[in-house]
């Protein structure tokens, strides 16, 4: 008996010691200081286990024979406990059997059998053929021999990764288990994951009502106090909170790979403080990976599989259709499913798996060969596509798979691409459409599929997306209509040079309609670029006065606007193109209508016709022409004093164009909006930011470029520097005249150069600037750039300011367009009013202006009424005037809509301004006159401030 005992204790040190598949990552013949550190690691908070295992040993030496089996995820330690006992019964006497199951030798008959019986010294007949005959006589093999022997001496039988044990040796385990009873032998097993019929020789039904009890051990990962002494015990130093959290977190709770990543940690010299989380995270998720790879190694082919089309699918689908794309077949789906949650790579979702991180999922689609990852992905998007799953999800599951050839594969993908777009996924959809490609296609709907994946395209990669863009407009075949909305892309992107280049070059080979658009497009592309005189190009024939197509008209009255002549003609041109265009048809001139319309202070009109066309490109999912129509409509916005709503749809309009995609041609019209919003809305220190904030070399290129001298302008304003602000205002000036584009209401910046020089004391310059000024906005007529010259040019005139300055505020009472203008006119003219001595007049006026800002009292026009009226030491909602007593009876809310009311403000635009509803203005309004006991708004104009 001392040569058995001999055996067992050399043969232990190998047999456990060999690599497992499952239970840990390595086990190590040999014990050096970081093995040692790795088995304490693995031994942390095991404390109840080893307390069960050290009863059992106790419990085999009083001839208490008994079963224990150890249940965890590989890597948690199990063949750790295994060898720990081990070694406690050795050290106590007692013999030690032990075999180790793999998935390799599962179908070896009696291989796990045959491993115990091997560190015994009965004398058996161990061929395959010796071994059968035993079985069929009704003797498992070498079970008396051992049973007999074990009357001599206790003996522990050890049996790890019980889970891949062959059908012989189960049967050979449960014949042990059944001869327990009496017997000096005590079985202790491990296995990775639930147990499921078949995995576990010791738990079925077959087993006797005589059998001794089975204790089943079920291993939690670590513990944040347990993981915090493995952070000391492998780094030499207790970590800090946060570092032992994440290495918790990133490990997983796994020993093996907690050990792992902490011992790579340190050998690279860290310390497991939090300013070395990085370089944590990146170890873990190799170490990670390796461990995954073992376990991945240690599955048979057909659970791979299903691991993939689990990548693949997630939980799209129900498991049964999971196993389906697997090709799952000499498994049952049950098995397959706990074998799969038992290798800890997966986690439940819903009623199926999904896998449990991106680790996992990169290394099972690196397990898988080329072929294998296609053929998965085919099969999932077939049967995905039979079980009607989102659009989206089905995109995603064809990106991967090889041409289909059948019709569902396009549309599916096109309508993933449509979905992408809503959710501004601009890669995703390039990926869906790119992928679209690949199927077989005809012509034309090849050429509508390119158009549509450019679209994305010039926002996910710009510089390609417009090359696709050329190409596309620059094909001969244009069945599919796509050439004219190509070149339109283009120009909404920001590539006016290319697209008057282009148009220049194709022009003479387009007849009818084709050619009317690129003709209008080639002069919308001119006036969004500053003069060049290098560029040398083929005569493009001028626009006709009176163009009859409705694409012209909108970018005709767009060129009379720029150029401030005949407001009626360009208004009227402008309505002509939005009412015979038609939902579908060119974006951008329209929007070049709305624009004019804008200048023409049509507001209201321009407003809702931008409502439309913005719904129109959402729809169309072409979120580069959404973003100009939503940067148009902020401009609208803040000119009329609506300051949220401009700030709503600037950031809307930067969310649709964002930075890294932006042409460098629209960034100085973004920069500039932004920069004035934020100046408006007292955001000062953004505006300064932004001001400094340097350019694109080739924005300078653009005709957007004056909008942000002009906003950089107005930032030095504010600051006092007014030197720096008429060099800004003038340089901007200069670069507007260059193409004409001398509109007044495009930018007022003569008059705001005008006020500088005048507080700097160059009183003929000011003069001369805001004269010019006024003459050009008379030739245009619109109120709101009249009436601000007019106030330039009256708050200039020496003694006579008031009375000169007097009428503008008529014209900008009158235009909605012109809000912010009034505002400031109100507090320019109110200062005026007092230092001409004229109190009265000037504590209206600021009643007024806080009135009118009313909405937003933190603006700059709003702070500096404020601050005039303290300094008149007069509260302007009590100013003296034509306000009579009973004024004093209504509320803060019906007073602010009375005076707008008595301005001649619709009740619309009182709506808009105070951020209510038109109802809710009515029911103001109701209450104002039956409290002042009038009846009409003449009665309340006549009453309220003028």
């Amino acid at each position: 008996m001392g040569a058995g005992r001999r055996s067992a204790d050399t043969r232990v040190g190998v047999r456990l010691a060999r690599p497992a598949t499952s239970g840990d990552m390595t086990m190590h013949t040999t014990s050096g200081p970081d093995d040692r550190g790795r088995r304490e690691l693995l031994l942390l908070g095991r404390d109840r286990e080893r307390e069960t295992l050290s009863s059992l040993i106790s419990g085999l030496l009083a001839n208490r024979p008994g079963v224990v089996t150890l249940i965890g995820r590989p890597g948690d330690g199990q063949n750790a406990l295994l060898r720990w006992a081990a070694e406690l019964a050795t050290e106590r006497g007692i013999r030690v059997l032990h075999a180790a199951a793999t998935l390799a030798e599962r179908d070896l008959p009696y291989g796990v059998a045959l491993q115990v019986l091997a560190t015994t010294d009965a004398d058996l007949e161990r061929s395959p053929q010796a071994v059968l005959d035993q079985e069929r006589r009704g003797r498992p093999p070498g079970l008396a021999e051992l049973l007999s022997s074990a009357r001599e001496v206790p003996t522990l039988v050890v049996v790890a990764d019980v889970q891949w044990v062959d059908a012989a040796s189960s049967r050979w385990l449960h014949a042990l288990v059944r001869r327990l009873p009496g017997a000096s032998v005590a079985l202790l097993t491990s296995r990775s994951g639930t147990w499921f019929e078949g995995s576990d020789p010791l738990l079925e039904p077959r087993s006797s009502p005589g059998s001794p009890a089975i204790t089943e051990l079920a291993l939690s990962p670590l513990s944040g106090r347990n993981a915090a002494a493995a952070v000391e015990l492998i780094c030499g130093t207790e970590g800090e909170d946060l570092f032992t959290e994440a290495a918790v977190k990133i490990s997983a709770g796994n020993p093996s790979v907690l050990h792992e990543t902490l011992r790579r940690f340190v050998d690279e010299g860290r310390k497991p403080i939090t300013a070395h989380l990085s370089e944590l995270r990146a170890i873990a998720a190799t170490v990670a990976g390796d461990h995954v790879t073992r376990v991945l190694d240690g599955l048979p082919r057909e659970a791979v599989a299903v691991l993939g089309a689990l990548a693949i699918c997630g939980d799209l689908v129900d498991f049964p259709l999971v196993c389906r794309i697997a090709g799952l077949r000499t498994e049952p789906e049950w098995k397959v499913r706990t074998m799969l949650e038992a290798t800890g790579l997966t986690i439940p979702s819903g009623t199926g798996l999904r896998l449990r991180d991106p680790v996992v999922m990169a290394r099972v689609f690196s397990s898988l060969s080329a072929d294998e990852r296609a053929d998965l992905h085919a099969r999932a998007a077939d049967l995905a596509h039979r079980a009607a799953v989102s659009d989206d999800d089905l995109a995603r599951i064809l990106l991967l798979a090889p041409p289909i050839g059948a019709g569902w594969v396009t549309h599916a993908l096109r309508r993933g691409f449509a979905a992408a777009l809503h959710k501004g996924e601009h890669r995703q959809a390039v990926s869906y459409a790119a992928r679209a490609l690949d199927e077989p296609l005809d012509d034309v709907e090849r050429l509508r599929l390119n158009l549509e994946l450019a679209t994305a395209e010039v926002l996910a990669a710009p510089e390609a997306g417009d090359r696709r863009l050329s190409r596309i407009a620059r094909t001969a075949d244009d069945r599919a209509g796509v050439r004219i909305r190509a070149t339109e892309l283009r120009l909404a992107w920001g590539n006016a040079r290319g697209v008057r280049q282009m148009v220049a070059e194709v022009l003479p080979t387009a007849h009818g309609a084709e050619r009317d658009d690129l003709i209008a497009l080639f002069w919308l592309a001119d006036q969004a670029l500053q003069d060049d005189g290098e560029q040398t190009l083929p005569e493009v024939p001028e626009l006709p006065e009176h163009p009859p197509a409705a694409v012209q008209m909108g970018v005709r009255a767009w060129q009379l606007a720029l150029r401030g002549e005949d407001l009626d003609s360009s208004r009227a041109l402008a309505r002509g193109a939005l009412s015979r265009a038609h939902d579908g048809g060119l974006i951008l001139p329209r929007l070049a209508a709305c624009m004019a319309l804008r200048l023409a202070d049509e507001s209201e009109e321009a407003e809702a016709l931008l409502d439309a066309l913005l719904t129109e490109t959402v729809r169309a999912h072409v979120d580069v022409a959404s973003g100009r129509v939503l940067a148009t409509r902020a401009e609208l916005h803040l000119r009329s004093g609506r300051l949220d709503a401009a700030a709503r749809d600037l950031a809307a309009a930067e969310h649709a164009l964002p930075p890294a995609s932006r042409h460098p041609g629209v960034v100085p019209y973004l920069m500039g909006i932004r920069i004035a919003v934020d100046l408006e809305m007292g955001l000062y220190d953004q505006a300064r930011e932004l001001a400094a904030t340097p350019a694109p070399a080739a924005a300078a290129d653009s005709a957007y470029w004056p909008y942000l001298l002009y906003a950089k302008g107005l930032v030095a304003t504010v600051d006092g520097d007014l030197a720096k602000a008429i060099e800004l205002f003038r340089e901007c000036g200069r670069w507007l005249s260059q193409q004409n584009r001398v509109n007044p209401a495009i930018m007022p910046w003569r008059s705001m150069a005008a006020r500088a020089c005048q507080r700097l004391g160059d009183v003929d310059q000011a003069m001369r600037l805001s004269q010019e000024e006024l003459s050009l906005a008379r030739r245009w007529g619109a109120p709101s750039a009249l009436g601000w010259a007019e106030l330039t040019v009256g708050l200039l005139a020496g003694e006579a300011q008031p009375a000169r300055a007097r009428p503008a505020m008529n014209l900008l009472r009158g235009s909605s367009a012109g809000m912010t203008y009034l505002a400031w006119a109100l507090v320019e003219l109110a200062v005026a009013e007092h230092e001409a001595g004229n109190e009265q007049a000037a504590a209206s006026l600021l009643g007024e202006a806080l009135t009118v800002t009313a909405t937003h009292p933190s603006c700059r026009a709003a702070r500096l009424a404020r601050k005039i009226a303290e300094r008149l030491r007069t509260s302007p909602a009590q100013a003296p005037g034509r306000q009579p007593t009973d004024w004093t009876l209504l509320t803060e809310v019906e007073r602010r809509a009375a005076i707008l009311a008595g301005q001649g403000h619709s009740n619309r635009d009182i709506a808009r301004l105070l951020s209510v509803t038109t109802r809710t203005v009515e029911q103001r309004l109701s209450r104002v006159y039956e409290k002042l006991r009038i009846s009409t708004r003449e009665d309340l104009r006549a009453l309220g401030p003028r």
